[in-house]
């Protein structure tokens, strides 16, 4: 199936930090991953992992059921779909060290996001999380490692008076523990061999990554997400990560959760132009350089940030990259195949796909989506900002004052008990909608973020004035004189 593409492996990510999807929509979702060219899934379990023992306490309150990863791995099998696991061990800790009990592990105290690398409790640590993913995972040949933004490395006290020593770096004091955790996990795990992402590597000096053991222990995966990626650059960096020893590269690109924190729709022009760079990358080097390529597709810039494009919303985007890496390009005739896997009269790909369109599973959450990012905040705000009757009679000032001109309520009540109405319809069906495909907390943290706000200002319109026609009414008495304070 691999036709012209040149990564043998296409792993999609799956990053379960946040809005991770129930185990049914996976069941729906697979196999149009698979029909779009994957033949791997990269699983960042994050919280959502059923930890046991003395790691329970990193479960998320929907965790997964060791019985539901059974049958997520059962699933991939059916589809032809490799699972690499992730586990963080270095960086983005933030999920395990911001809990008391763990804090201090912490490289400097007050941020949870890096793990100190001098405490043997720390391995320890990082090696029974890997265990326990392993024994559910006792099959894969590959484990990542993570390892990206290893944030103030060197800055702890311990780190501080280790970099004071003669010889030590930040770079060899990265080295030693990622060589540990790799070390770790081949010694417990020999079938398996560790990934890890590429950035805390890229300006290490040649021989001291050669130097340090890292090469022969793990596969760097080389992430970048732009739409203007420098293909030189990249080849460079390949040809330095060759000769330093590493047996195997991959790459990872980005199919959504790249282009902002809160982005809500995904800009799908961008992210194939990152994997049109990434064609040139493997075109520029020797045939197998690079043993596949993940199709990162992130759900929260760490654990702390708020949600970006919910998976459904970011499945055109994927369709036209992986369509785009096993075709070499996003010509006409893939398009027109792209249409027809995802049930779409007319892909357009510099925009925003037209609200409605598709048949592939979570399409309605996507034409929904596409339907409160576009109109709902600029619909308030056209009728609370613009609205010559509210601007002009039902300000801020005659809010607070409980002013109106009664005929002004004729023009300003049906307005908004209409705009409340329609969006109260529809952030209702988005929410039934949501539910049959996320877990309740991330439904409402979506909606919380995206939707009640506008609500909100609308209802609290209404109530306003609900209260200034009360207070203008004949039995309330003289109103107040808005010439003087209240």
């Amino acid at each position: 199936m691999a036709g012209s593409s040149p990564f043998r492996m296409r792993l999609v990510h799956l990053d379960l930090k946040g809005a991770p999807p129930k185990v049914s929509y996976l069941s729906e979702i697979l196999p149009l991953f698979r029909a779009l060219g994957a033949n791997g899934l990269l699983i960042e379990y994050e919280d959502m992992f059923p930890y046991e023992g003395a790691l329970r306490l990193l479960r998320a309150r929907h965790a997964y059921s060791p019985s539901e990863i059974r049958e997520i791995l059962r699933l991939a099998t059916l589809n032809e779909l490799e699972v690499i696991p992730l586990v963080q061990t270095f960086g983005h800790m933030e999920f395990v060290l911001k809990h008391e009990a763990l804090a201090h592990l912490r490289e400097v105290a007050p941020f949870p996001n890096t793990l100190n690398p001098h405490e043997e409790e720390s391995l320890a640590l990082v090696g029974a999380m890997i265990d326990q993913v392993m024994a559910l995972h006792p099959k894969a040949r590959w484990l990542h490692i993570g390892c990206d933004e290893v944030y103030y490395l060197g800055e702890g006290e311990a780190s501080r008076r280790w970099l004071q020593q003669e010889q030590n770096t930040k770079a060899k004091l990265c080295l030693s523990h990622v060589q540990a955790v790799a070390s770790h996990v081949l010694a417990r795990h020999p079938a398996t061999t560790p990934l890890l992402w590429d950035d805390m590597l890229r300006a290490v000096p040649e021989d001291q990554l050669t130097a340090s053991g890292v090469p022969q222990l793990a596969q760097p995966v080389l992430w970048d997400y732009g739409a203007d990626l420098d293909v030189h650059s990249k080849a460079l960096l390949m040809e330095k990560y060759r000769k330093c020893g590493f047996s195997r590269l991959w790459a990872a690109s980005a199919f959504k959760g790249a282009t902002g924190a809160s982005q809500a729709l995904t800009p799908t022009e961008h992210h194939l132009r990152n994997h049109m760079q990434w064609l040139q990358v493997a075109a520029s080097g020797p045939a197998d350089a690079l043993q596949g390529i993940v199709l990162t597709g992130w759900q929260r810039y760490d654990h702390f940030s708020v949600l970006c494009e919910l998976l459904p919303v970011g499945i055109p985007s994927l369709a036209v990259c992986l369509q785009s890496l096993l075709h070499g390009g996003f010509a006409e005739d893939v398009k027109a195949r792209v249409e027809n896997f995802l049930g779409i009269s007319s892909l357009d790909i510099t925009g925003v796909t037209s609200a409605g369109a598709g048949s592939f599973p979570g399409s309605d959450i996507l034409a929904l989506v596409t339907q409160v990012s576009l109109h709902l905040h600029s619909s308030v705000d056209e009728l609370l900002q613009r609205d010559r009757y509210v601007t002009g009679w039902f300000s801020p000032y005659h809010r607070r004052r409980k002013l109106i001109h009664p005929v002004m309520i004729q023009h300003i009540q049906p307005q908004a008990l209409s705009l409340l109405a329609r969006w109260s319809t529809l952030a209702g069906e988005l929410e039934a909608a949501m539910q049959r495909v996320f877990y309740p907390d991330a439904v409402d943290e979506w909606l919380e973020e995206n939707v009640r706000p506008s609500l909100q200002r609308l209802q609290q319109l209404l109530q306003d004035l609900g209260e200034a026609a009360g207070a203008q009414s004949p039995r309330a008495g003289p109103g107040p004189d808005p010439r003087q304070e209240p």
